[in-house]
């Protein structure tokens, strides 16, 4: 995989568990027949999305392992390896390659901060000693960190790093990124409200969690866009918008996530403790955005 084939809409899919919180595989793998079967370019596991902070290393593996399997080369697939330390991170690359793996995501360390240098030596040996191609993710919210436009263009000039994963919510921050480094590296967005603008100022796609539950809505926001069809675009951006506020910072995006996917017959389970599930009115605010798409029946 290299920084030309970062292009287009990639779902950061949910991990499914069952009713005593274990690995539901076979959720996982009709969860990845379905974004697979509708258009997706690419597959991230084990992010946020997919509960990475409540997964074991072995468990992280046994996912990336079974969306691989199961897409059967259709789409590459992108294994989320945050942790916080530099050795964790390079231990987890090397399962998600083993498991086949097309390239890595991983965000900066999170919990203790540190200064601009030690993140810049965190991603520079992540990418020397990765056995596949490196994505930065930064999600200044979660980590603690925000990767400045300025350090994202350092970056860029690591041999191994291929591309941006871009979770700020400044959006003239993609703006500068994308000003100082995309010939360099592919540069996406990982916020689902910002798919339509972070494409018409130069983004080549996203990381996405609505991309889970609506993959074909997201690839035609996408091929429309990309075509210069910007009116249809922008109207299917905004009729997304109802489920999308869902997805981002609050009610926090994993439980609507599995919920909409629940109420759309996927069974993927509930969120680990201790993430909070759905009130009754998030609920219903979930099933009407999911109606309005036409993703349920009435």
């Amino acid at each position: 995989m290299n920084k030309n084939d970062l292009k287009g809409v990639f779902p950061a899919i949910v991990t499914p568990f069952d009713d005593d919180e274990q690995l539901d595989e076979s959720a996982l793998r009709a969860v990845t027949e379905y974004v697979v079967d509708n258009g997706v370019h690419a597959i991230m596991t084990t992010g946020g999305t997919g509960e990475f902070p409540q997964l074991n290393r072995e468990e992280r593996r046994r996912v990336t392992q079974i969306v691989v399997e199961s897409a059967e080369g259709r789409v590459p697939i992108i294994a989320g390896t945050a942790a916080c330390s530099t050795r964790e991170v390079i231990e987890l690359t090397e399962d998600a390659a083993e498991v086949g793996a097309s390239a890595t995501i991983t965000t900066p360390p999170f919990y203790f901060v540190v200064p601009d240098e030690s993140l810049y030596q965190h991603f520079f040996e992540l990418a020397k000693n990765s056995p596949i191609p490196v994505i930065v993710y930064n999600n200044p919210l979660y980590t603690g960190h925000n990767l400045t436009p300025s350090m994202i263009a350092r970056l860029a000039e690591v041999e191994n790093i291929i591309g941006l994963k871009q979770s700020q919510d400044d959006l003239g921050q993609l703006v500068e990124v994308l000003r100082l480094a995309e010939d360099k590296i592919s540069i996406c967005t990982g916020i689902d409200s910002q798919f339509y603008a972070a494409l018409c100022v130069g983004a080549t796609g996203i990381f996405s969690t609505a991309a889970t539950i609506c993959p074909r809505q997201m690839v035609d926001l996408y091929d429309c866009t990309t075509d210069g069809r910007h009116a249809e675009g922008l109207a299917l951006h905004k009729r997304l918008q109802n489920l999308n506020r869902f997805l981002e910072y609050d009610p926090g995006y994993v439980a609507p996530a599995k919920d909409a996917l629940n109420m759309m017959g996927f069974s993927v389970g509930k969120v680990r403790r201790p993430l909070p599930n759905l009130t009754e009115a998030e609920l219903l605010g979930v099933r009407m955005a999911l109606l309005e798409l036409g993703l349920i029946p009435d």
